[in-house]
């Protein structure tokens, strides 16, 4: 997509950048159709005796969950759980709670869900919708518009709320002993802070009749409930599920939304859908697979996976394997520094889910380096929710036992933002944005080329094998990544640590596209005027 561009100082930068929004996040949509009774609701959770609320938050890919427990009744149901349950275990031991419902607010397709886990481990009843053709591949309690979930004085109506989903659904929750005042609102993937579902996950062909479901759903589903009823969506800010997600201080409140969600503040669907669609993030290509899986039914794990320890010796052996997937989970400075040959740099932290569901093969087993104090078991407990649960072992020792054992390994080079600036007029170096579409657009350096980062694999052939590449994004964590996929095609490579963050903090000038493109559209024009 071709763009014109214009060039500005730092400080223009940043007052454009303020009034777009900068601080592009993937987001979510939303939709619904269905009227609650009237009723008022409860002051805080607190007043209903014996009750308890607990969100669990799986980041990286920014999901919440949520835990509600009868202590007075000695029972519990889940809400959109996450894969690794260990947490929503150790809760029901502590105030000896029987789990006995998990509820789903509907397919999802960025994470593998823990309901069949649950289940399994606890007999748990799984809830979900059959709306909109919804069919499973194990046993369900089958939930319409209207049916009522009760566990000990926990009490949750089905909302049909479509368009993010044709079988969406969202739950508002009471009590059996006061039904009328209303606690809570638990939204899925309908509502969200700041922002609604996505419609565009199931295809071109749906994305039209799922976009008029939202608008309705947004219309009608929650008309009648009270401005002050607190609501709990199943994401945060950063998760691709929809464009804008925020967050803001306190509970957010379904009153709060209705005033400032920018979604909920079109009068004109056509308006709505427009832009709507054209905000929406680029959909991740493990997406699909996520939705089929729990479609079907995730496989039961019965724990987190614990790679086994492996000597360098041992290591050397497994990863000479084709079928192998090397990941060093190292910082970039550490990665940099030195690396076994092949390996892929994601870093330790929650957002090894979100890019390793972008460039990790879940047929493949996965061997991993990790820091010094990190531990395979985590990353492990990150894949799993992204379903890559083969694993061929991690290095014992890290790093310092390769090298103390004569592994051989590979560098990186690291590019200041001073010495990059300094080489702005070195033609022969590439320099390459791997961020994503939107951040592009508000703004990127001078003379680079834009290559969004899980596509680098496929679009190789864009780049100049001959010359050098310099790499960034925001503050270097997802460069590092490019850069690793880079290494192993043979390129020479740098990272920029600190990235953009770094340029706009040393006062550098960037460039600002005079029109932005749709968010979903990953191709950018790489042309940009002069800046020495």
């Amino acid at each position: 997509m071709e763009t014109t561009s214009s060039s500005c100082s730092r400080r223009s930068f940043l007052r454009l950048s303020s009034a777009l929004g900068l601080g592009y996040a993937f987001i979510a949509s939303t939709s619904s159709v269905v009227r609650a009774a009237s009723g008022k609701i409860a002051h805080a959770v607190g007043n209903i005796p014996g009750l308890l609320l607990e969100t669990f938050e799986a980041g990286g890919i920014a999901h919440y969950s949520y835990f509600i427990g009868d202590g007075v009744n000695g029972t519990a149901v889940i809400i959109d759980p996450k894969r690794d349950i260990d947490d929503y275990l150790a809760l029901a031991t502590k105030h000896r709670l029987k789990i006995t419902h998990v509820v789903e607010t509907h397919i999802h397709a960025d994470f593998v869900s823990g309901s069949r886990e649950i289940a399994a481990r606890t007999g748990a009843t799984i809830c979900a919708s059959v709306k909109g053709g919804a069919e499973y591949g194990f046993a369900i309690r089958p939930l319409r518009n209207g049916d009522l979930i009760t566990s000990g004085n926990i009490r949750l109506q089905a909302i049909f709320t479509p368009g993010h989903t044709p079988e969406h659904m969202s739950y508002l929750a009471s009590s059996q002993s006061k039904p009328n005042e209303y606690w809570g609102l638990f939204t899925g993937d309908f509502l969200f802070v700041g922002a609604v579902g996505r419609p565009d996950l199931l295809g071109v062909a749906n994305t039209g009749n799922l976009s008029q479901q939202l608008w309705t759903s947004m219309q009608e589903a929650f008309r009648h409930l009270p401005a002050e009823l607190p609501i709990y969506p199943a994401h945060g800010p950063g998760s691709p599920c929809g464009a804008g997600i925020t967050a803001r201080e306190g509970i957010p409140t379904l009153g709060g939304e209705r005033e400032s969600n920018p979604a909920l503040q079109f009068k004109d669907p056509g308006r709505f859908i427009a832009d709507l669609l054209k905000s929406q993030p680029p959909i991740p290509t493990y997406w699909p697979r996520m939705k089929k899986i729990n479609a079907e039914g995730p496989e039961v794990l019965g724990s987190i996976p614990d790679p086994q320890k492996l000597s360098p010796k041992e290591f050397r052996t497994a990863i000479q394997a084709r079928e192998i997937q090397l990941l060093d989970t190292r910082d970039m400075l550490g990665f940099g520094g030195g690396h076994i040959a092949e390996a892929l740099n994601i870093g330790y932290s929650p957002s090894i889910s979100m890019w390793g569901g972008w460039l990790l093969d879940p047929d493949r087993p996965v061997a991993i380096v990790t820091p010094g104090q990190g531990k395979a078991s985590e990353v492990a407990r990150w894949l799993i929710r992204i379903g890559v649960t083969r694993f061929a072992g991690a290095l014992e020792g890290g790093m310092s036992e390769w090298t103390k054992a004569a592994g051989e390994f590979r560098t990186i080079g690291q590019l200041s933002v001073q010495e990059l600036h300094s080489r702005m007029g070195d033609r022969s170096l590439q320099i390459v944005d791997v961020r994503s579409p939107g951040e592009w657009d508000h703004g990127h350096l001078p003379h680079a080329r834009y290559l969004f980062l899980p596509e680098i694999p496929k679009r190789l052939g864009e780049l100049d094998r001959s010359r050098p590449v310099a790499v960034y994004c925001g503050t270097g964590y997802r460069a590092s990544i490019a850069a690793s996929l880079l290494k192993r095609e043979g390129f020479d490579v740098r990272n920029i640590p600190g990235s953009f963050d770094a340029w706009l903090s040393a006062g550098y000038e960037v460039v600002v596209p005079d029109a932005r493109g749709k968010a979903s559209d990953t191709r950018r024009s790489s042309q940009s005027p002069s800046i020495l």
